[in-house]
């Protein structure tokens, strides 16, 4: 037993389970008031650009979400038709006063989805984004899954008495959408093919059917290629590779926003103003500094316990 300040008696298992919790919950929230703070200071900081001139690298867009073409998603909860979709499925578990939420399932959607602005189209990439959407449900049940059709899941959860909470979050279509990312253009102006890079690709493939390369450029029937041959065949891949080069830069540029591939720049998806983002993300920093110095002064606490003991 160990005695804490104020006359306490904790059992040393205990003392011990609540004193790593604590410091450990104190740096985890010392980081996250920070890293909620520099993602606060990265919208604030970034200048919005348009899709149409906007520069290759980290960039700021505002615009509309649309699906692009395609048909919108339906989430796997509620059927609700979106672009984007992240879930949580929750079971009410435990015995006596130990009774608690547990996930139980959770996932969220990647597919692609368009931000349209005023001059052109941008198409996102959702995967490994901090994604902060306005849309959302939470609701109960008696079903892992509220949208399996089977009577006999329904009849077994009402007779268990199991109960369920569910949470979805959606980005719709038309909404307003905010994005902090990798911007990226493919095609046009913007392709630079490596034309040597190619040629060797084609002369590759050829080489991989040697008996047709042979009865192309094997002119004087020996069975094998010489020196002034193999010219007339790196002529002949050069001269297709400019054609595949002209192609490339003949195709409609193609704008992309991802992920970007340095650690410490953020990736950002929100149909909040931009203004909104900002002061959810100091709030939360606010917030986290708050717990931070609760749970550090709870462990401080513990520690001085541990040292006068």
């Amino acid at each position: 037993m160990i005695e804490l300040p104020g006359g306490l008696m904790l059992p040393n298992h205990y003392y011990g389970i609540a004193l790593a919790a604590t410091s450990l919950l104190a740096l985890w929230l010392l980081y996250r008031t920070f890293s909620r703070l520099r993602r606060a200071r990265w919208v604030e900081d970034t200048p919005t650009s348009l899709i149409r001139s906007a520069a290759q690298g980290l960039v700021e867009l505002n615009g509309w979400a649309d699906a692009g073409g395609h048909q919108p998603l339906l989430s796997p909860l509620a059927g609700q038709t979106c672009l984007w979709y992240r879930f949580t499925v929750e079971e009410y578990r435990g015995d006596g006063r130990n009774r608690r939420w547990q996930v139980v399932e959770r996932g969220q959607s990647d597919r692609p989805f368009v931000l349209r602005d005023a001059t052109g189209e941008c198409w996102i990439m959702p995967k490994g984004a901090e994604i902060h959407p306005r849309s959302r449900r939470r609701w109960e049940g008696k079903r892992r899954w509220p949208l399996a059709p089977s009577k006999q899941t329904r009849l077994l959860g009402s007779l268990l008495g199991r109960r369920y909470r569910y949470t979805e979050e959606y980005l719709q279509q038309e909404d307003l959408l905010y994005a902090l990312g990798w911007f990226e253009s493919r095609g046009g102006s913007h392709a630079v093919p490596d034309k040597r890079r190619i040629a060797r690709q084609i002369i590759s493939d050829w080489k991989a059917d040697y008996p047709t390369l042979l009865a192309r450029f094997d002119r004087n029937g020996d069975g094998q290629l010489d020196q002034l041959e193999w010219q007339q065949v790196q002529a002949a891949a050069a001269s297709e590779a400019r054609r595949q080069a002209r192609d490339v830069t003949l195709q409609p540029v193609v704008h992309s926003l991802s992920k970007p591939p340095y650690r410490g720049i953020p990736f950002l998806l929100s149909d909040h103003h931009e203004e909104q983002l900002s002061r959810r993300l100091r709030r939360q920093s606010i917030w986290s500094l708050l717990g931070m110095l609760f749970s550090g002064s709870v462990a401080g606490w513990l520690w001085l316990a541990l040292w006068v003991s």
